[in-house]
């Protein structure tokens, strides 16, 4: 077989231009198979050096090792060079300037409820109030029973009350915890008891299903109406950051006797009346009264020995009124569009 006419000397020439304008890595690589692989021009040739006399074969064999050895390290030089180039596009793409100011995450912020519950713990908490929370699921006995609350009263019914299967039921108002607080306490003591109740109602802007309730009590050797009027009023000054209007009107709670309603000068009008209070100027805001005998018997306490007076504010209610919020259903929405605001 006849030896084909390679030019080394061009084939190096040829070969050393191809690699410098190789631009990528694999552009390299096809190069590299061109030239060097298993079927590249130079192995072609190292492979029928031996169908070549001797004399020619040791020279040309000679040039083409030192041809395929100079290559070889134009490639490496090449790669190397190459992944420099690519590594540095990759840091300036994703370089950061550690001394420039950073981007503030954007933080989630409270809810206008846990705003308001918060508020009004702390101002209760002031006058020396301590916070105490009991179970959402009930016993008809300390929701009802021990409140004195009768057998026949409409609250027990299906439409205001959600019985479950397992005998208990969703507390309709945080009162029962004041019966279990009373049970496990001995007096004086003035508490509140903030958490979620559960009436069986539809839902129209100022009623809803599941609402939040702050309830109070105070008992003592002499507590009397004259020190709830004391409580509430600065309650009521420092939640709306002014002075408000109160009056107490009588009412019928089965757990207070005398039983009476709160209402505050309304604050979309100042009092002078409108739409919001029915030109009435007050806003029922709570239900209060003294503790029933009967509440005091049934918690293990001496009637004749104690006096106190609870109360019990929707918290919704209230931030209504302080927000200027005129549906109730809003907070449990998860609009962000008014959770936004707060």
């Amino acid at each position: 077989m006849k030896m084909p006419k390679i030019n080394l000397r061009v084939l190096k020439n040829q070969t050393q231009k191809e690699i410098e304008k190789a631009e990528n890595l694999k552009e390299l690589d096809e190069i590299f198979k061109k030239y060097l692989g298993k079927r590249g021009e130079l192995t072609q040739v190292l492979r029928l050096l031996e169908k070549l006399p001797k004399t020619k074969r040791v020279k040309i064999g000679r040039e083409a090792n030192e041809l395929k050895n100079f290559l070889r390290t134009a490639f490496d030089q090449k790669a190397q060079e190459l992944k420099e180039k690519a590594q540095k596009k990759i840091e300036e793409k994703e370089w950061i300037d550690i001394t420039a100011p950073g981007k503030k995450p954007v933080l989630g912020h409270l809810h206008p409820l846990t705003l308001v519950k918060r508020e009004v713990e702390e101002i209760f908490g002031s006058m020396g109030f301590s916070v105490v929370e009991g179970p959402e699921m009930e016993t008809e006995w300390y929701n009802f029973d021990a409140l004195n609350i009768p057998q026949d009263h409409p609250a027990r019914d299906l439409w205001d009350t959600f019985y479950l299967k397992n005998g208990l039921i969703l507390r309709t108002h945080t009162s029962p915890v004041q019966v279990r607080y009373m049970e496990r306490n001995n007096p004086p003591f003035r508490i509140i008891v903030p958490g979620n109740v559960f009436r069986h109602e539809a839902t129209d802007p100022s009623h809803e299903f599941q609402l939040y309730q702050v309830e109070g009590l105070m008992v003592d050797k002499d507590v009397s109406v004259a020190n709830f009027k004391a409580v509430v009023g600065e309650f009521f000054r420092k939640f709306f950051k002014k002075e408000v209007k109160f009056r107490l009107r009588p009412d019928f709670f089965p757990f207070t006797e005398p039983s009476f309603d709160i209402g505050i000068s309304c604050v979309m009008c100042d009092g002078k009346g409108c739409s919001v209070c029915k030109e009435e100027g007050f806003l029922e805001v709570a239900g209060a009264g003294m503790v029933h005998p009967n509440v005091f018997k049934n918690s293990k306490l001496i009637p004749k020995d104690w006096q106190g007076w609870a109360f019990g504010f929707g918290l919704e209610r209230l931030a209504m009124l302080k927000y200027k919020i005129n549906d109730i259903r809003l907070f449990r929405s998860g609009d962000l569009r008014f959770l936004n605001q707060f």
